[in-house]
């Protein structure tokens, strides 16, 4: 501490520093310049980052890069088909070919040489079958791995031709409830009573199998008369049901009821998708087709399809989509048996190859992975049994490795199609979309508001519920043969 010499205060000039406030400046400059060493070091590693951030996105604008990125890991090809695969990277890489007797790639059936990756990569396939091909940086480094799955080679002949549909359904579906009069003040509906609901399907009564609305009526006939239960067997959803059920006696009628509206078949119009030649089945509508009251689908116990000639079309305006307005008759010669009815369509046997298509030339089919957004036709009727074609754009490409409706989105840019129909409208679905001389799909659906886009799906899926595979499921270097008709 300081003490007074002579009664006045004990101090230093102010150019000399006591020892003890030396060290506290000094600890005080020592953590400033902490603090900027620090401040600069937070610094520094913003801009390294910032640096870092930058040359990633100039990199993602550079052709290696994109190439890199868009480079696949699997790829299918139909057997003879060629594809070619784009790294634009300046240096040399060893190419190892698993089977080469499946895959040629640049023309070598080598197991293993070297390339210059700054040329493009050329493939072809040679039969069904698995292949890996792998790819080395300078012989040493491993690069890139692509699966190939090679198909045995599809071609089927677009339709486009309008069709009558005549669904049997796989028993007796339920569409509705209704009471019966019982007495004068009294009204029932035994199907109620027993939990009956819409979109059930009567499949058997008293144990006999049923298909036939006609037969119900006498069957129900006689229990009433006997005063007994009928046992149904009904389908519903996954689940197979009995329900006893005990007709009433419909006094306004005169006759025994179950208070059901029932319905055995249904039918339409709609376009014809394609036709196998080689497999002798095709596929039309690319969408199920569902019970008008109930909206369930029908489960198919029969059908046929036959020749339909359109006579006139309902415009499609928005919020009103229209439609083809078709004849057929029901004695028509079939030319086709319906065996399915899924979500991508009808599908079954055809008899002969249809008439009035627009060529009896077989296209090749698309992957789904192939179809791009761009330019398109589609063949479908506006008139008469004349099959012509359209200009369309696809504007939307969904990426679908499994089967789902709506894989693409579409709009009619033909002005002939536009004038004539408005754009989309019903009893168009099913018309074949043609990219690039190859089936790539169908037309499915229409946009309420705007009529001139709809959805439409892959032809991929709709031949995978026709019975004829597109994915080979044998092992790498097993050949695979499942392009067939089930």
């Amino acid at each position: 501490m300081l003490r007074k010499r002579n009664g006045e205060p004990t101090g230093r000039s102010a150019g000399v520093t006591p020892a003890f406030e030396s060290e506290e400046a000094g600890a005080a400059k020592q953590r400033k310049q902490g603090s900027v060493s620090e401040l600069s070091s937070n610094q520094r590693k913003r801009l390294i980052g910032l640096v870092l951030v930058l040359f990633v996105c100039l990199g993602s604008l550079t052709t290696p890069f994109r190439s890199f990125a868009s480079f696949p890991e699997e790829l299918r090809l139909f057997t003879g088909q060629q594809a070619h695969l784009k790294l634009a990277m300046p240096v040399n890489a060893q190419i190892t070919v698993s089977h080469p007797e499946i895959l040629k790639v640049n023309g070598s059936t080598e197991h293993s040489f070297r390339v210059d990756l700054h040329h493009p990569i050329s493939l072809e396939s040679y039969q069904a079958g698995k292949a890996e091909m792998k790819l080395k940086l300078f012989g040493a480094i491993p690069f890139k791995t692509v699966k190939v799955n090679v198909v045995p080679d599809l071609k089927v002949i677009p339709g486009g031709q309008t069709i009558g549909v005549k669904l049997k359904s796989a028993g007796i579906m339920v569409v509705g409830h209704h009471l019966v009069a019982v007495a004068e003040d009294k009204k029932t509906s035994p199907g109620e009573e027993a939990k009956i609901l819409l979109g059930d399907l009567i499949v058997k009564m008293n144990g006999k199998p049923i298909q036939d609305v006609s037969k119900v009526a006498e069957l129900v006939k006689e229990a009433g008369e006997n005063k007994k239960q009928i046992l149904l067997t009904i389908v519903r959803g996954n689940d197979t049901l009995e329900v006893p059920i005990t007709p009433a006696y419909d006094t306004v009628d005169k006759a025994y009821r179950l208070g059901l509206y029932i319905r055995d078949s249904a039918a339409g119009v709609g376009t014809l998708t394609f036709y196998a030649p080689d497999q002798g089945v095709y596929g039309a509508l690319g969408h199920v087709i569902t019970d008008m009251d109930t909206q369930t689908p029908i489960v198919v116990g029969g059908g046929d399809i036959v020749h339909s000639n359109v006579t006139s079309i309902s415009k499609s305006q928005n919020g009103e989509p229209g439609e083809k307005r078709a004849q057929f008759s029901r004695e028509s010669k079939a030319i086709g048996n319906i065996e399915k009815n899924t979500q991508f369509g009808i599908f079954g046997k055809m008899h002969d190859a249809p008439d009035h298509g627009l060529t009896d030339k077989a296209l090749p089919v698309a992957f789904a992975e192939e179809v791009k957004e761009g330019p398109a036709h589609i063949y479908t009727v506006v008139g008469g049994q004349k099959v012509e074609k359209f200009d369309i754009e696809i504007i939307h490409v969904a990426k679908q490795e499994h089967p789902q409706t709506k894989g693409m989105v579409i709009k009619i840019t033909d002005p002939k199609l536009i004038d004539k129909t408005g754009g989309i409208v019903q009893g168009m679905s099913g018309s074949p979309i043609i990219q690039g001389g190859k089936v790539v799909g169908a037309v499915t659906h229409v946009f309420v508001n705007d009529p001139t886009s709809g959805y439409g799906c892959f032809i991929e899926w709709m031949l995978q519920d026709a019975g004829i595979m597109l994915r080979s499921k044998g092992t790498a270097g097993n050949p695979a043969n499942e392009l067939k008709a089930s």
